[in-house]
């Protein structure tokens, strides 16, 4: 592997909810319990799963939005879970995010050229005339005119907008970009673009991705290695390859047959997960995933499953493979 950028072991993220006039704990989300993974340089890993299983959760945890409740975040060797504000600072240049939605993550009072230049000025990069020559060329090299930079938020289409989070999160070059659903509030004609563009980038700067969507289609075309998660923990994590051709877990299986096939004389069985997604404060016992599981046995109902090697490169987190 590449040199490693991110290194996330063991990450957990509760939330504890606080009921009554006292705020006293009356329960607890159990939102990431125990996650694990590493992005190389210039590597994309793609974060899958169905709504509310905690993607967005691990990728504002590992870039410290959010106070990780235990595990270890590593950014280039140096561990930064534990730092302080002042301490953490430096760090902050080297990862950055791109939000879901490309309107309401921009700031409707600034001009587009005020939002790329911001973090150049607070990280006091370069100031006067030097933040408009940095930030043209931003503009220029995710594909915006120089002309648009005095242009507001309003005044841009929702794939323009989303060049200009990503400009942002080019501004102090970083080397990892977390990007949560970038694409998945704009047309398909634009996503197409907007990925190509991320790819384009991440060839010439060698950036690493964290790349979270439930769009599968989206994150093959774009992730060189997948991890699949479920309430919470990585069930499978393996390249794209494998993952599409002989994904182990069940859950990925049934993730995969839910994808819709463009061609009616493709027959596929026709297996359609049972049930809804437990609940986050109160979790299944042993395999979270054994309330809806077709091949469940009685060890799943009490074992967690450990993560583990079953074939070369491929991880899965189930007692029957």
């Amino acid at each position: 592997m590449a040199d490693a950028v991110l290194e996330v072991r063991d990450l957990k993220k509760h939330f504890p909810i606080r009921r009554g006039l006292l705020q006293r704990q009356g329960g607890t989300v159990f939102a990431v319990d125990g996650v694990s993974f590493t992005i190389g340089e210039g590597e994309t890993l793609g974060l899958v799963g169905e709504s509310g299983c905690g993607k967005s959760t691990v990728g504002r945890t590992v870039l410290r939005l959010i106070e990780p409740t235990a595990g270890t975040i590593r950014i280039s060797g140096s561990d930064i879970t534990r730092l302080d504000k002042s301490a953490l600072r430096p760090y902050r240049r080297q990862m950055q995010i791109i939000f879901q939605d490309p309107f309401s993550s921009l700031d409707p009072r600034m001009s587009a050229g005020d939002i790329v230049a911001e973090p150049l000025r607070v990280h006091g990069i370069a100031s006067g005339a030097a933040v408009r020559d940095k930030v043209a060329a931003l503009f220029e090299r995710v594909g915006l005119r120089r002309a648009q930079m005095d242009n507001y938020p309003h005044q841009f289409s929702g794939g323009q907008r989303q060049r200009i989070g990503i400009a942002r999160a080019l501004a102090l070059q970083p080397k990892l970009i977390v990007g949560d659903e970038p694409v998945s509030a704009l047309d398909v004609s634009i996503q197409a673009q907007v990925l190509n563009l991320m790819m384009d980038l991440q060839k010439e700067l060698k950036l690493a991705y964290l790349f979270i969507s439930h769009n599968l289609a989206v994150v093959e075309h774009i992730s060189h290695r997948i991890a699949v998660m479920y309430l919470g923990r990585i069930v499978e994590y393996t390249d794209k390859q494998t993952l599409f051709t002989k994904a182990l877990h069940p859950y990925t299986e049934q993730l995969l047959l839910a994808v819709p096939v463009p061609d009616p004389r493709v027959k596929r069985p026709k297996r359609v997960l049972q049930g809804d997604v437990p609940s986050p404060i109160n979790p299944p016992s042993g395999c979270h995933f054994h309330t809806r599981c077709p091949y469940a046995v009685e060890r799943c109902r009490a074992e967690v499953p450990a993560l583990r090697e079953v074939k070369p490169g491929q991880l899965v987190a189930c007692h029957l493979r």
